[in-house]
C-alpha cells in the first residue's frame, strides 16, 4: 500500500463519524455587538464577537455574514480579525463524547451540504471527551459531516499547488492499543556476583 493511500485510509479512519443528525432541525441563535441587515437580499452581517450557535454546533468569529436562499438554508461566512480566528465546534453522533472542532482566518458553512471550508491556516480536529484524537493543519480544509469526509489542500486558495504549503497530521494512539502499565522489572544480578543471602 503507498504511502498516499495510507495516510488516506488513517485520516478517514480518524474522522470516521458524522455531526450531530439533529442539529439541522435546531433553530439558529446569534450574539453580536452589532448588525446590518438587507431584507431585500436576506444577507445580514454581524460584527463584534459573534456566537452562533445550532444545536450542537457553535461558531465564532469577530465577523459573520449570515445568507439566506429562498428555501430558509443558511450560508455562514466567519472572519478574522484582530488577531483572532474563526472557530467551529460540532458533537458527532454515535456513542461517546466525541466532537470535531476546527479554526481557520475564514470559515465558510452551507447550511444546505452541511458543509465546512476553512481557509488560510486552518486546523481541524477530533476529540474523544477532552483529548485529541487526531489533527490535521493545512491551507485549505472542506469537511462535509454528511458523507464523513475531508480533504486538506495546501493553499488558501482550496487548490493543491505545486510548491505550495505543507500539511501535517497527527493520530494519537487509540485507546484501544494503550499497554497496561506493568511493574518495572528487578535489577539483574551481574553473573560474577553471587545472588543475595549467599
Amino acid at each position: 500500500m503507498s504511502k498516499l493511500m495510507l495516510s488516506a485510509a488513517l485520516l478517514l479512519a480518524a474522522f470516521a463519524a458524522q455531526a450531530e443528525k439533529a442539529d439541522s432541525s435546531k433553530p439558529t441563535q446569534i450574539t453580536f455587538d452589532q448588525l446590518d441587515a438587507d431584507d431585500v437580499k436576506q444577507i445580514k452581517t454581524f460584527t463584534g464577537n459573534v456566537v452562533l450557535t445550532r444545536g450542537t454546533l457553535l461558531m465564532k468569529s469577530p465577523k459573520a455574514v449570515v445568507t439566506e436562499d429562498p428555501e430558509g438554508y443558511q450560508y455562514v461566512v466567519l472572519n478574522s480579525g484582530g488577531g483572532v480566528q474563526a472557530t467551529f465546534r460540532q458533537k458527532l453522533d454515535g456513542a461517546g463524547d466525541q466532537w470535531v472542532e476546527g479554526q481557520a482566518d475564514r470559515i465558510e458553512y452551507d447550511g444546505k451540504t452541511e458543509l465546512v471550508k476553512l481557509f488560510s491556516k486552518a486546523q481541524i480536529k477530533k476529540l474523544e471527551g477532552s483529548k485529541n484524537a487526531s489533527q490535521v493543519d493545512g491551507e485549505f480544509i472542506s469537511y462535509d459531516s454528511r458523507k464523513e469526509f475531508f480533504a486538506v489542500k495546501n493553499s488558501p486558495s482550496g487548490d493543491s499547488k505545486p510548491g505550495g504549503g505543507r500539511s501535517t497530521m497527527v493520530i494519537q494512539p487509540s485507546s484501544k492499543l494503550a499497554v497496561p502499565a506493568t511493574a518495572p522489572a528487578a535489577p539483574a544480578t551481574p553473573a560474577n556476583q553471587p545472588a543475595p543471602g549467599k
